[in-house]
């Protein structure tokens, strides 16, 4: 099922919102109304085009949708499109909001594209996947502008969560339903880490690929969540649920959700970023060591260490992708709460949700697209081409705005080349030589806590190609590092950064990660590897808005014999 716009005709003209109305000062605006202004101006989209009722449809989402309409403009072949894999309503037991809160909010600051992720267990398996669907249907026509996918949060046998979701379509609910009575670690007893709990997560994406194959769904995706949260997520098993079925098991979050729950008390909940504050449990991997249980700069430790776990993959040749969520149950300064007289157990919800008056500063969330988004290289506005790029590995992610824009191209030198973008492969001769191309719109306004943030430094970092392990849980790789960083130091604008590998003689790997600066330390495998990485996050004293990074997805270079 594509993503269908629908044409309005309007009689007569329809009063402006505010924010569209230049009659009305930035003054009298809301916070958030500024600067969603703000965007529309850096976008070239406030003025005369707007004020026909014809391309309103209907005030503050019209508003985000036309702010969108800039970024959709295709760039280097793509239109890049923000979202969201990782997100909960009233149909988790652990949540509180309806889809169409979630789905609302998303759209309302900047998402294309996201996915509900109600946790899998006994009521979910037995009703909520199916009660929610409608929900998701509605949602999906109400708000035409932001692609709603239905999935689940897998609970892995032997293993962490992960989001499952597949392309809408008649057996969406079918499909998911069975997966998840036939596969989800809690409804089956099957989360300790034994050997044949791990293979059942095997069987679980090996359905999800025959699930394809036999056309019950046009497509599934599976990526594992917070995975270094707990440590029972060996290296092993994320290994074998990408050889297993590459194109189905394709990834993991680089930055868990959960952000605001590290603001210090007693204005946040005074945890650790992600709610990353955990110690080794008897299902933990043992080799992992003490500070993998912590985030850095917010960032998981198996993607935010060079020449950690997620490079150990990529120097294998694996493609295994990072995205960055918001994994929203419960929302930083909100005042809902769950409604009056829910029983989940009998109904698989709860009652929706009442707005009581007390803000709550105890929640560790934010909204979908408030703080975290997953940008992807898509081909057109659809779901089809959400999922290939996510699967091509067309991403790129950031934390609070930092940037804005993101094309990264590697490419022969001196040929004049568009060269292949992030998750691609660039075949030169032997001893060709290689550049890497990378341009950046700066963050150009406010984000949604309202200040610019300013990019301080982008680093490459490189890898050599040095084939498959023979260690399974092999967790580090030795040549990788950083190899350049550009000073940057600056908020508006849009910069072009071009990073010469010289003469290529052997298979390489490259990938970004960008900072604000505010809090760097060396990398956890030595400052020859990393000089300036991200600083482990302090429990109870970690405030997102003080600390952004962006990171990309890799390219590979291959020379030929």
């Amino acid at each position: 099922m594509g993503h269908h716009h629908h044409h309005h005709s309007h009689g007569e003209r329809q009063e402006l919102p505010p924010v569209l109305d230049a009659a009305v000062p930035d003054e009298a605006l809301s916070p958030a109304e500024v600067s969603r202004r703000s965007m529309l101006r850096g976008s070239g989209l406030l003025g005369a085009g707007l004020a026909a009722g014809s391309v309103l449809g209907g005030g503050g989402t019209a508003a985000a949708a036309q702010a969108r309409a800039g970024r959709r403009e295709p760039r280097g072949g793509y239109v890049w499109l923000a979202g969201d894999h990782h997100i909960h309503t009233q149909y988790s037991p652990d949540g509180q909001y309806r889809v169409i809160d979630h789905v609302r909010h998303a759209n309302a600051f900047g998402l294309d594209w996201m996915v509900i992720t109600d946790h899998g267990s006994v009521q979910h398996a037995k009703i909520g996947v199916e009660k929610v669907n409608p929900d998701i249907r509605a949602a999906r026509s109400e708000v035409e502008d932001t692609l709603v996918f239905q999935g689940l949060e897998w609970n892995i046998p032997a293993a962490e969560h992960g989001t499952v979701f597949v392309h809408p379509g008649s057996s969406e609910v079918a499909v998911l339903k069975e997966f998840e009575n036939s596969f989800d670690g809690v409804v089956k007893n099957a989360t300790a880490s034994t050997p044949a709990n791990e293979a059942l997560a095997i069987a679980g994406v090996n359905f999800l690929a025959d699930a394809v194959r036999r056309r019950k769904v046009t497509d599934a995706l599976f990526l594992a969540n917070h995975p270094a949260r707990k440590g029972i997520d060996s290296p092993h098993e994320i290994r074998g649920w990408r050889d297993a079925q590459p194109r189905i098991a394709v990834g993991m979050e680089g930055a868990p959700g959960h952000q605001a729950a590290g603001i210090p008390k007693p204005h946040g909940p005074g945890s650790g970023r992600g709610y990353y504050d955990n110690n080794p449990s008897a299902d933990s991997f043992p080799g992992y060591p003490a500070e993998s249980y912590r985030t850095f700069g917010g960032f998981d430790w198996m993607t935010a260490t060079v020449g950690g776990l997620w490079d150990s993959l990529l120097a294998e040749g694996k493609p295994w992708w990072i995205t960055a969520n918001s994994d929203s149950h419960a929302i930083y300064t909100d005042t809902a709460t769950r409604g009056p007289d829910s029983d989940f157990n009998k109904n698989g919800y709860y009652n929706d949700p009442v707005y009581a008056g007390d803000v709550n500063l105890a929640n560790g969330d934010f909204w979908p697209g408030y703080y975290s988004r997953t940008h992807v290289g898509a081909t057109s506005f659809s779901y089809a081409a959400v999922m290939n790029a996510i699967r091509e590995g067309r991403v790129w992610v950031d934390h609070g705005g930092l940037i804005s824009g993101l094309d990264v191209r590697a490419r022969a030198t001196g040929t004049g080349q568009r060269g292949v973008p992030l998750g691609g492969v660039l075949h030169v001769r032997r001893g060709g030589k290689v550049e890497l191309v990378i341009e950046i719109d700066l963050a150009n306004g406010p984000n949604w806590a309202q200040f610019v943030p300013t990019l301080a430094r982008v680093d490459v970092v490189q890898g050599d190609v040095t084939g498959a392990v023979s260690d399974k849980d092999a967790f580090t790789t030795p040549n990788t590092k950083v190899v350049k960083s550009f000073e940057v130091g600056r908020n508006s604008g849009s910069v072009r950064l071009v990073y010469s590998l010289g003469a290529v003689d052997k298979p390489v790997y490259l990938r970004l990660r960008g900072t604000d600066g505010n809090r760097t330390a060396p990398g956890l495998r030595g400052k020859d590897v990393d000089p300036n990485g991200p600083a482990m996050d302090v429990v109870g004293n970690a405030d997102p808005w003080k600390d952004l990074w962006f990171y990309s997805n890799p390219i590979w270079v291959l020379p030929g014999r």
